[in-house]
């Protein structure tokens, strides 16, 4: 049996622009956990110039988008994020910048908040998320959206001396 996925903005609440209220999966499937993304480059250090939010931000989404890759993941299988802006003045680029990465007419759920400072000297945007996936298939890993491995070469074997 396949995991299901419902996307539901119930009538008696207000249209939210961009995410959704409720993301319902049944089914058996694996729940992925990714920790917080920071605009930081494969060195550790932060993209853009000091205070570029749109550069930290997109740079934020593309390695959400690497970690969801390790695990056979898009971004179409996330169901949950959670965003932190330093500045709420961001909100706007935050938003354009969320929809190029996301799928606009089944958005997940969704929760922005503005803080005073992230743990990272100079961050000032974070992403973390959680996905649904399918369960996994005995003896194959999930490869979506992966190059292929390198194939494991076996030592040559040492002929006995005789």
């Amino acid at each position: 049996m396949a995991s299901a996925i419902r996307f539901i903005n119930p009538r008696t609440i207000s249209k939210p622009p961009g995410y959704t209220h409720v993301v319902e999966a049944t089914g058996p499937g694996r729940i992925v956990y990714i920790a917080g993304q920071l605009g930081l480059d494969p060195d550790n250090k932060l993209v853009g110039s000091a205070g570029d939010f749109r550069a930290q931000c997109a740079k934020a989404f593309e390695n959400l988008g690497f970690a969801l890759a390790s695990v056979g993941a898009t971004f179409a299988d996330v169901v949950k994020i959670n965003n932190y802006l330093t500045d709420m003045a961001h909100i706007g680029i935050f938003r354009e910048v969320r929809d190029a990465f996301l799928n606009i007419k089944k958005p997940p759920a969704s929760t922005t908040v503005a803080i005073s400072t992230l743990a990272r000297p100079g961050a000032l945007f974070e992403i973390e998320a959680v996905a649904l996936l399918p369960p996994k298939v005995a003896g194959k890993a999930a490869r979506r959206g992966r190059p292929p491995m390198k194939a494991k070469v076996k030592p040559a074997r040492r002929r006995k001396r005789r």
